[in-house]
C-alpha cells in the first residue's frame, strides 16, 4: 500500500488539467467578448448605413421649393426600408426607424441647416424655411444588442446605440446657355438672397440686356473662359462646350453683350455675323419649329429694312395699341404672325403690364390665341379649339375655361408633332416669304436641325439687390432656375412711337422650375441633382 501511495505522489500524468480547468473561464470570456463585439460592430454598421441612406434620401428633396423639408423628412422616414439583423432587444423587430419631423429647423432627429463647415465639422445657421434648407442631419432611433456570451464577464448589453449622418444636395445645370435675370419682384431695399420669384406658367417675361457694368434685368454667367466669343459659343452651340454651371454660387459675366444676341437668333434660323455668332461648324442649329414674325427674300441675315432680302418684319406686322385681342373679323390681322407677346407687353416698348401684374417685366399669360390661329391656319376660335390634339388624341383644351391656360409652348410642341403647316411657306406682299421650318439651314445642309429643343432654355433667377450685384462677381446665390420658351427673335421692331421692341430684347415664356432631368424626351437633360454625404 505504501508503495502504491508513493507511486501516485510521484506520477505527473494529467497535471495540465487543473490549469486548463482554471483557464477555461477566461477563454470563454475572451471568446464571448470577441463574439459580442463583432455583433455590436455589425449592428453599428447597419445603423450607420441606415442613417446614411436616410440622409441621402432626405438631401435629394432639398430643392429650395415649397414643402422641401416635409418631403425630405418623409423620404428619410418612409422611402427606405432599413433593417438591423444584429439588434435583439425586441424579438422579431428588425426595422430601423427615423421619426418623421418635417419642420425646417434644427431640432429633433431630422435637422436642417443653411450650410455646413466641413473643416470644423460643424453646421452653420439653422434653416428658417424650405428655401434655405441646404443641409440635413438625420439621426436614427437607437437600438440595443443583448450579449450572448459576455454576461460571463459581467456585461449584459451594448446599451442603446444610434447613428447620425450629414448630407446635402450637389446640383448643376449642364450643357445650357449661361443666362441669368435679376428677380423682378425683389424690393429695392431687399436683403434676403432667397426672396422668391414665382411667375405663373405661361406668363411672358420681358428680358432686357442692361448697362455694361451690371447684369441688370438680364445678363450672362461665366463658366470658364470670359468674353463675348465664349458667351456666344455657349448661347449658340447645340451642345455648349463648357460643361455645367453650379445650381448656386455662380459667377457673373458683365460687359456689353448685345452683340451675342445673334447667337440666340440662330435658334430661329437667322444667320448673323458668320463665325462671330457661331464660331465653329455644324454646331448652331435652328429649331425644327422656327416659327417667327419675320419674312425674307433670298438672304438669311437680319435687317430692320423691310425692303431687304434678309429676315425682317412683314410690311403689315402685328401691332396693337391696347392690351386686347384683334377684331374677330380679321380686318386688322397682320400678314405674318409668330408667337406674340402677352398683350400687355405688345402695346409698346415698355408695355403696360405693371398696371395688370404689378411688374413691368412679368406678363399675365394673356396672348392673342385667336389671331394666331386665324393668321396661320385660317381657323376660327371654335375650329382651333377642336383641332388641337395631343399625341394621344386628347384635346389640348377641353372647354372655354381651359383657353387661358394654353401656352405658346403648348402650341409650339403641338406644331412640332403636326408639322404640315410650319413646313408650308407663305407668300406675303413685297415678294417675300414666311417660313415656319428652317430654310436657311435646312435638313441635309450643315448644321442641320437637331432633336434638341432649341427654344427651351433655363434661366438663373438672382436677387441682385440683396447681393449688391455689380460687375464681375463670384459665388452669387441663385434663388431658382426657370425653364423658359424663346418666343421671338431679338430685333428692333418699328421705330419712334410705333416701336415695339429693341435689338437687345429677349422675350420668353415661363415653362416652370427647372427640375432634375428636366426637358422633354427630345431635349437634353438640363439639371442634375446628386445628393452626397458630408459625414
Amino acid at each position: 500500500m505504501r508503495r502504491i501511495l508513493q507511486g501516485l505522489l510521484a506520477d505527473d500524468a494529467g497535471s495540465v488539467a487543473p490549469v486548463v480547468g482554471l483557464s477555461l473561464i477566461a477563454l470563454i470570456a475572451v471568446g464571448g467578448i470577441a463574439f459580442d463585439y463583432a455583433r455590436v460592430a455589425a449592428m453599428d454598421t447597419e445603423l450607420q448605413n441606415a442613417a446614411d441612406q436616410s440622409a441621402l434620401a432626405a438631401a435629394g428633396q432639398l430643392d429650395g421649393e415649397t414643402g422641401a423639408c416635409a418631403r425630405a423628412a418623409a423620404a428619410a422616414a418612409e422611402l427606405l426600408t432599413n433593417q438591423t439583423l444584429f439588434a435583439n432587444e425586441m424579438a422579431g423587430v428588425r426595422a430601423v426607424n427615423v421619426q418623421n419631423e418635417g419642420t425646417c429647423d434644427a431640432t429633433g432627429v431630422i435637422k436642417f441647416y443653411q450650410s455646413y463647415d466641413q473643416v470644423t465639422d460643424t453646421p452653420g445657421a439653422p434653416a428658417t424655411g424650405d428655401a434655405d434648407a441646404k443641409v440635413v442631419i438625420v439621426r436614427v432611433d437607437p437600438r440595443t444588442s443583448f450579449y450572448a456570451l459576455t454576461p460571463v464577464v459581467g456585461a449584459l448589453s451594448s446599451g442603446p446605440l444610434a447613428a447620425e449622418a450629414v448630407a446635402s444636395l450637389g446640383s448643376g445645370v449642364c450643357k445650357v446657355p449661361p443666362v441669368m435675370m435679376c428677380n423682378p419682384d425683389e424690393p429695392d431695399d431687399n436683403t434676403d438672397v432667397n426672396f422668391d420669384f414665382d411667375p405663373p406658367p405661361g406668363a411672358g417675361l420681358r428680358l432686357v440686356i442692361n448697362a455694361p457694368d451690371a447684369p441688370g434685368n438680364f445678363g450672362f454667367l461665366r463658366i470658364d473662359a470670359a468674353g463675348a466669343r465664349e458667351v456666344a459659343m455657349q448661347l449658340g452651340y447645340d451642345n455648349p462646350p463648357q460643361g455645367c454651371i453650379r445650381l448656386s454660387g455662380v459667377e457673373t459675366q458683365p460687359g456689353d453683350m448685345q452683340s451675342v444676341r445673334a447667337a440666340f437668333n440662330t435658334r430661329f434660323d437667322i444667320s448673323e455675323n458668320g463665325s462671330t455668332t457661331c464660331p465653329g461648324s455644324g454646331t448652331c442649329s435652328p429649331s425644327t419649329n422656327s416659327r417667327k414674325d419675320l419674312v425674307r427674300g433670298t438672304a438669311c441675315a437680319l435687317s430692320t429694312n423691310t425692303g431687304t432680302q434678309n429676315w425682317h418684319e412683314a410690311l403689315r406686322p402685328y401691332r396693337i395699341t391696347t392690351p386686347t385681342p384683334l377684331p374677330t373679323d380679321a380686318s386688322a390681322d397682320p400678314e405674318v404672325m409668330g408667337y406674340p407677346r402677352d398683350m400687355c407687353h405688345a402695346v409698346s416698348v415698355t408695355g403696360v403690364c405693371s398696371s395688370v401684374t404689378g411688374n413691368a417685366i412679368v406678363g399675365d399669360a394673356e396672348w392673342d390665341r385667336d389671331a394666331y390661329f386665324r393668321v396661320n391656319y385660317g381657323w376660327s376660335h371654335a375650329q382651333w379649339m377642336a383641332n388641337l390634339l395631343d399625341e394621344d388624341g386628347n384635346r389640348l383644351v377641353g372647354s372655354e375655361a381651359d383657353v387661358p391656360t394654353l401656352s405658346r409652348y403648348d402650341v409650339y410642341k403641338w406644331e412640332v408633332s403636326n408639322p404640315t403647316n410650319i413646313n408650308t411657306p407663305k407668300a406675303v406682299s413685297g415678294g417675300f416669304t414666311s417660313y415656319g421650318n428652317p430654310i436657311c439651314r435646312p435638313p441635309g445642309i450643315e448644321p442641320t436641325p437637331t432633336s434638341i429643343d432649341r427654344r427651351r432654355i433655363p434661366v438663373a433667377v438672382v436677387n441682385c439687390v440683396a447681393q449688391n450685384l455689380r460687375g464681375h462677381r463670384t459665388n452669387v446665390a441663385v434663388r431658382k432656375w426657370l425653364d423658359v420658351f424663346l418666343v421671338e427673335p431679338s430685333i428692333a421692331r418699328g421705330s419712334g412711337p410705333s416701336q415695339r421692341t429693341t435689338n437687345g430684347d429677349i422675350y420668353v415664356e415661363v415653362i416652370g422650375v427647372t427640375t432634375s432631368g428636366a426637358g422633354d424626351t427630345d431635349s437634353l437633360p438640363l439639371r442634375h441633382d446628386v445628393p452626397y454625404l458630408i459625414r
